[in-house]
């Protein structure tokens, strides 16, 4: 009998939650448009307004100041963009494109920020986990990876704007929210209708904000119970097994504090896109850095900047896990890694300039 496939990519997207299914298809059997003042667009505004509420009381925001967008990628747009802000080349590929400076990095992934009020400094990095100590006064923070992972409390964080994405904690895709500071001021960049504040037009996906609503109770309550604390074992008990493997093989970050679910495995001379295609034939999904630049010929810039060369970088393959994911889940994939590696020669091109 075939093994079931192992999902092993929860970074890139999460499970969708039953609780977020749920919710999303109770409120798509309502009919009315959340700004229609009838009784059937007061009972879809209701959908939207009682999940701002859940993501408000498990964020730590004021509901008032919770745009609703359609992913991170939006919500950085509208958090970022004409801002001059700086920002680190680990970020996330959605908050480079609207930076006009580069922050430094050192080896350990730990950004240098000199003017916290005009910069962007993610919370976790997607691809390694690492985590940023965010100081008071931060322009925005990217949270998509954060939130759900480890504590979470933007009333605390003394931060302008936080940005975050709900498939990334079990919700749908396609579905995201940027946090506002009371007081912060935002420029539109969607204009039409007065949704939102008249802060981004539109008509609310209510089904979406729904699951999304759904999700983050889930997910804040999960984290309370300490499921994500197995989660961190589970990844200690992976890593002691991969390194058992035939190769040198780096763990970027394993040092310092990062994501309980994250492994960024650096195996010299093998292409990491390669380990990927070889593991999802095997029947587990994991992934070459962050999902937005799979496929890319050259290697990780946020690894570039922390000293690796390109080799190095485009020799990295991420693993996450998250509180579905199993012992058997990773003891087999730790085993199918080691015999993969097992059967792959060094490059011949390296070959040739040993001989």
């Amino acid at each position: 009998m075939k093994a079931a496939r192992v999902y092993l990519d929860w970074n890139a997207s999460a499970p969708l939650r039953p609780e977020a299914r749920r919710a999303m298809l109770d409120a798509m059997d309502v009919t009315g448009n959340p700004s229609s003042v009838h009784t059937e667009g007061r009972a879809a505004r209701r959908i939207v307004e009682h999940a701002r509420a859940q993501i408000a009381e498990a964020t730590g925001a004021q509901g008032a100041d919770i745009v609703f967008t359609s992913g991170a990628t939006e919500a950085a747009a509208l958090a970022c963009a004409g801002r001059g802000l700086s920002c680190a080349p680990v970020e996330h590929q959605a908050i480079l494109a609207w930076c006009d400076k580069r922050l430094g990095v050192d080896a350990d992934g730990a950004i240098a920020i000199t003017d916290p009020g005009g910069a962007a400094v993610q919370g976790a990095n997607s691809e390694t986990g690492i985590l940023q100590t965010l100081p008071p006064g931060l322009a925005v923070t990217d949270a998509t990876q954060a939130f759900g992972k480890i504590p979470f409390a933007f009333d605390w964080m003394n931060c302008d704007m936080a940005i975050l994405s709900a498939h990334k904690f079990g919700g749908p895709k396609g579905i995201g929210a940027l946090l506002l500071r009371r007081g912060t001021e935002i420029a539109a960049r969607i204009r039409g209708g007065g949704q939102e504040l008249g802060r981004r037009a539109g008509t609310e996906n209510v089904a979406a904000i729904a699951g999304f609503g759904a999700a983050a109770d889930c997910a804040s309550r999960d984290l309370a119970a300490g499921r994500w604390d197995a989660v961190a074992e589970l990844r200690n008990i992976l890593e002691k097994a991969l390194a058992s493997g035939p190769r040198q093989t780096i763990f970027v970050g394993n040092d310092v504090a990062r994501l309980p679910n994250t492994t960024c495995i650096v195996t010299p001379d093998l292409k990491g896109e390669t380990q990927v295609m070889r593991m999802d034939l095997a029947g587990f999904a994991v992934s070459a850095g962050s999902a937005c630049s799979s496929g890319k010929v050259r290697g990780s810039s946020g690894l570039a900047a922390m000293g690796f060369d390109d080799a190095q970088a485009r020799s990295a393959v991420r693993v996450s896990i998250g509180p579905a994911t199993t012992k058997d889940d990773i003891l087999r994939f730790a085993d199918t890694w080691r015999r993969s590696l097992e059967t792959q020669r060094t490059p011949a091109v390296h070959e040739r300039s040993l001989t």
